[in-house]
């Protein structure tokens, strides 16, 4: 089934329900090949019919032109030549989705959309697996009733492969006498990557997670490991960054964890994410994150968690 309106769109409203509930919606669109893919709903602005787009000359590998969305110019990919996929013969990419990504609006082209499934994160997995040529922008597995696997797309690694990696500027190291520490968790490769050349700029110590689940049960590891030895998290651990949606666990579960734990009172948890509408800082709020930032700013990450791991109340 094709569908190309809006009424399979959720209202905003409806979807932060979501929140903390360790569930997700996707929806569901085809490339022209036999494989499902899908994309979080939260990223999806609208979906509609290809529009007349405008070719332009010295445009990225995938980038199909430009369209004209309500008085504002933004690019559209092709989501299957970015991905180096070659759909089956007579295949059109017929349909449009427009997605806001940390604070950009493009349109991504496939053949099709499907339909939204709403599934619990711990049953969405890392693609480590799954052996594909396009794996490297898959960040998530799940499976249909039917036993059909959808591949979810890692947003960030498309970018970047389109428009090039982002350049970290200068971040001011950070002014203090002793060890800083932070842990951190994402399931992008490339969002780690940008985070910890970050927090090495500042001069933190880092360790990190690559979802949800690994990132609470390492937690759960150093508070028992601190327990043990009389210690507070706190004096070992200066921030939680959590990422907000991920394989098994989302950052929204992970941080009402953190926040009904007692041994990691004192530490802050700042969300990084890509979602980045009032509506899901909203939803950051409700489960208690003490700082809402959007990806992938160097410079606002990095004067949020300063003030954090400079705080005086570690006595």
């Amino acid at each position: 089934m094709d569908r190309t309106d809006n009424t399979l769109l959720e209202s905003v409203d409806a979807r932060t329900k979501l929140a903390g509930s360790n569930r997700m919606e996707i929806l569901l669109f085809s490339l022209g090949t036999k494989e499902v893919f899908g994309i979080n709903v939260f990223k999806v602005r609208e979906v509609s019919r290809t529009p007349k787009i405008t070719r332009s000359p010295n445009m990225p590998h995938g980038v199909e032109g430009l369209i004209s969305l309500r008085g504002n110019v933004i690019p559209i990919l092709s989501l299957a030549t970015v991905m180096g996929l070659q759909p089956a013969p007579g295949s059109k990419e017929a349909s449009m989705m427009v997605a806001e990504y940390s604070k950009r609006t493009l349109g991504f082209l496939v053949e099709g959309v499907d339909r939204i499934i709403r599934v619990d994160w711990d049953k969405v997995r890392a693609p480590e697996s799954v052996m594909s040529g396009n794996a490297g922008f898959i960040t998530a597995i799940t499976e249909l009733p039917n036993g059909k696997l959808v591949s979810i797309l890692d947003v960030e690694t498309i970018l970047a492969q389109t428009f090039g990696d982002i350049v970290i500027s200068f971040v001011e190291p950070l002014a203090s006498d002793r060890e800083h520490n932070v842990f951190f968790v994402d399931d992008s490769a490339v969002a780690r990557k940008k985070i910890a050349e970050v927090l090495d700029q500042l001069g933190v110590r880092h360790k990190h997670a690559l979802n949800g689940q690994e990132a609470w049960t390492r937690l759960l590891g150093m508070a028992a490991h601190a327990q043990q030895f009389g210690s507070r998290m706190s004096d070992e651990l200066d921030v939680i960054l959590v990422d907000a949606e991920m394989p098994e666990m989302d950052g929204y579960v992970l941080t009402r964890n953190i926040k009904n734990d007692p041994r990691f009172e004192g530490i802050p948890v700042v969300m990084h994410s890509s979602l980045s509408s009032e509506a899901n800082r909203a939803m950051g709020k409700s489960v208690g994150v003490d700082a809402y930032v959007a990806k992938f700013d160097a410079e606002v990450l990095a004067e949020t968690l300063r003030p954090l791991m400079l705080r005086v109340n570690r006595d």
